[in-house]
């Protein structure tokens, strides 16, 4: 209730003019100042020493007192004079933790919480291993890798971390960057030969957040600098969590000290949210943003846009502009009339790694098996249901098609030829094709 020095110190004050005499608080407390709430010591200042030494020994105690019957808790109470250096020295720290707070919440969406994150069978294992890493840095996972496509929350997640840690501990000190931000952030200290201030400003972190680590792969430099930088922070039991649009041994170019670093902890994925987790995401956006909206326009913005959280949630306020514009209610209708243009234009690119990576999540295989060569019954059979998906759903040739499973042409005729014979004969295997080129083609 009383997260700052002011409003503590206004509420023991105003308690202490019932319980003192005029002459008590008018001559001595009424200038008393608030300096800081550091953890459960409120510092007060007095304007000299000899008022401090009057307040010390007479009224440490009822302002104790005071503060325990308003907040429960046992607040140290410390009086410090304005022309001491201790005064000095308190007043900096807190101009410094009140700019370290301004530029923390500057690189944090205070949006993106625990909180607000709709937690649904694609992205559990996700927000329970970032969860863990907030409750307990460097202890769960170290590192922490969180992979997913564009749009599913994996920068939610990592700003969700940075919220909760500083809520239960403000002293924590935390950077979350892009590796864009990274990477300029590098260039600038070399050029203008910055360089330990630079790896200062990282490697002294408690917690380092990376968004979208891939982009760092070409770069030989800043791969070299974040190697350094992850092994001083990992060697001095710091937290390291980074993001990717994919696993780190599909990073094309990414050393191989630290693909293996990446490695050593939790690898986290996050998959396109089902059915029933996109109308929840959209309840629980309706609901942040006072919204009413039919049941029936969130199912058919469910249906519509299965793929992407942040088209769902854009999908939702295009319809309630709309609304606005058109001075109009919010029906199906008007839902079908304000998305035709999104819903008519999302044509998915279908490539030969889509469809393998959208067997893959439909038959529950990891990427590697499936493009290894385990001949399996539970890899193989998928594996030919994808070679036929990917002759029936784009124009490459046989050997192409053939090349990107590490095959050669005749490999994909067989495939092709016993997956259309056995739709034929089995309505289960149809019916699973069928669904397969839905996901596939985003519907």
């Amino acid at each position: 209730m009383y997260d700052d020095c002011y409003s503590l110190w206004d509420a023991i004050f105003e308690k202490l003019k019932s319980e003192l005499t005029s002459t008590s608080y008018t001559t001595w407390l009424v200038h008393l100042k608030p300096v800081a709430l550091l953890d459960d010591i409120l510092v007060l200042s007095a304007v000299n020493v000899f008022t401090k030494n009057i307040i010390n020994g007479r009224y440490l105690n009822v302002i104790y007192d005071a503060a325990k019957s308003i907040t429960n808790k046992n607040i140290e109470i410390k009086i410090v004079s304005e022309d001491e250096e201790e005064y000095r020295k308190i007043k900096e720290t807190v101009q410094f933790k009140n700019e370290k707070d301004k530029a923390v919440s500057n690189m944090l969406n205070p949006k993106y919480t625990f909180d607000t994150f709709v937690v649904g069978n694609s992205n559990k294992l996700a927000h329970a291993a970032c969860l863990a890493v907030a409750q307990s840095p460097a202890r769960a996972y170290n590192p922490l890798f969180i992979y997913g496509g564009v749009g599913l929350g994996k920068t939610h997640l990592m700003h969700a971390i940075g919220h909760f840690v500083l809520e239960h501990n403000s002293n924590t000190k935390i950077m979350y960057v892009t590796s864009e931000t990274f990477t300029n952030e590098l260039v600038n200290s070399i050029k203008d030969d910055k360089n330990e201030e630079f790896r200062n400003k990282y490697r002294s972190m408690d917690i380092l957040l990376i968004d979208d680590i891939q982009f760092i792969a070409k770069k030989e430099r800043t791969q070299e600098e974040f190697f350094h930088t992850f092994n001083t922070l990992y060697e001095a039991n710091k937290q390291i969590i980074v993001s990717s649009d994919r696993p780190p041994k599909e990073i094309p170019t990414l050393e191989d000290r630290l693909r293996s670093r990446f490695e050593w902890g939790l690898i986290a994925d996050i998959q396109p949210p089902d059915f029933e987790t996109r109308i929840a995401i959209l309840k629980k956006k309706a609901q942040n943003e006072n919204l009413n909206i039919p049941d029936d326009v969130l199912i058919y913005i469910a249906e519509k846009i299965p793929s992407n959280i942040r088209e769902l949630e854009g999908a939702l306020i295009r319809i309630v502009a709309f609304s606005s514009l058109t001075k109009a209610n919010i029906d199906l209708d008007l839902a079908k009339d304000a998305l035709k243009d999104i819903i008519s234009n999302k044509v998915r690119k279908i490539t030969v790694k889509l469809i393998q990576e959208e067997v893959c999540k439909y038959y529950n295989i990891k990427y590697e098996d499936f493009i290894s060569k385990k001949r399996t019954k539970t890899i193989a059979f998928p594996r030919q249901i994808a070679m036929y998906l990917a002759r029936e759903m784009t124009d490459l040739s046989l050997p192409k098609i053939g090349e990107e499973f590490g095959k050669d042409h005749t490999t994909v005729i067989h495939a092709y030829d016993k997956i259309s014979n056995d739709i034929k004969e089995d309505e289960s295997l149809n019916k699973q094709i069928e669904e397969l080129k839905k996901r596939i083609k985003g519907f």
